[in-house]
């Protein structure tokens, strides 16, 4: 097989003579073997592994992303960032906490610009209607303290 993976600066991973691809999505683990009927998903902040015919095993921790089984033999995986390694602890404790450390800043600014742009159309709303404050067209606004004249 042939595996493929990308980020939107760079060819991570280019290899031909894959035997066996190992990824994990929102439902659990699972392998990809030659053959493979084709299908698509969404992947998890995870590390993908993967074997040579040869029996080496190598790793590279994803960001994410999707991975597409196409024919059966080439599986092509796009992910936000990839970072590769043979020590796989030290990709799981390295590599994959400054992603999910990302994903959660990423959360937070979302979340963020949210309740921004919600305040901002809440004070849209408040100041066109004359009924909560804002003077209706044609009414000058009363001075301080003092009545209408």
């Amino acid at each position: 097989m042939k595996l493929v993976v990308t980020t939107p600066l760079a060819v991570v991973v280019e290899m031909d003579g894959v035997t066996h691809v190992r990824a994990e999505d929102s439902s659990g683990s699972f392998g990809v073997l030659e053959g493979h009927a084709d299908f698509m998903t969404v992947l998890d902040v995870s590390v993908l592994s993967w074997h040579q015919a040869d029996g080496a095993e190598h790793y590279v921790a994803v960001r994410g992303g999707m991975l597409e089984v196409r024919g059966g033999h080439s599986v092509a995986v796009a992910t936000p960032e990839a970072v590769t390694g043979d020590d796989l602890r030290l990709l799981e404790s390295e590599a994959l906490a400054r992603f999910r450390q990302r994903l959660d800043e990423e959360r937070a600014a979302r979340i963020d610009a949210q309740r921004l742009h919600l305040a901002a159309i809440r004070q849209i709303v408040r100041l066109l209607r004359p009924e909560q404050g804002a003077p209706a067209p044609g009414r000058s606004v009363p001075p301080a303290g003092g009545a209408e004249p």
